[in-house]
């Protein structure tokens, strides 16, 4: 089945739902759009902007993938590291803000401070 446009999650979406989240920054990580949390990648985006690549145990992982193949899934270069990728075209609007909330959590928090007003 095959979300409608509108529906759709969107670079813009995603970019939105992270600078939500407190003491998030916005740039690059091998010249792709990331973002991270006291100096820590949490997300970032594939180089085709068609997935993000999110911060997840592996047992998170697992589970996800597990549970939809279509849109979680892992790559050979992934596979020995806590990230988990999903697919846009797949991923529903509603579980996206848990989604990237779930990988913010996961971040390692030495060093999050809240941004400044």
């Amino acid at each position: 089945m095959k979300k409608s446009p509108r529906g759709a999650v969107t670079f813009e979406t995603v970019r939105r739902v992270a600078l939500s989240l407190p003491a998030v920054e916005e740039g690059t990580a091998w010249g792709i759009p990331a973002f991270r949390t006291g100096g820590k990648l949490f997300l970032c985006f594939r180089a085709d902007l068609e997935s993000i690549v999110v911060r997840a145990s592996f047992e998170q992982r697992d589970e996800m993938m597990e549970a939809n193949p279509e849109t979680y899934y892992t790559t050979d270069h992934h596979r020995k590291y806590p990230w988990v990728l999903a697919r846009l075209s797949n991923l529903s609007p509603d579980i996206l803000p848990d989604l990237v909330r779930m990988a913010w959590q996961s971040a390692p928090q030495k060093k999050r401070r809240a941004k400044p007003l």
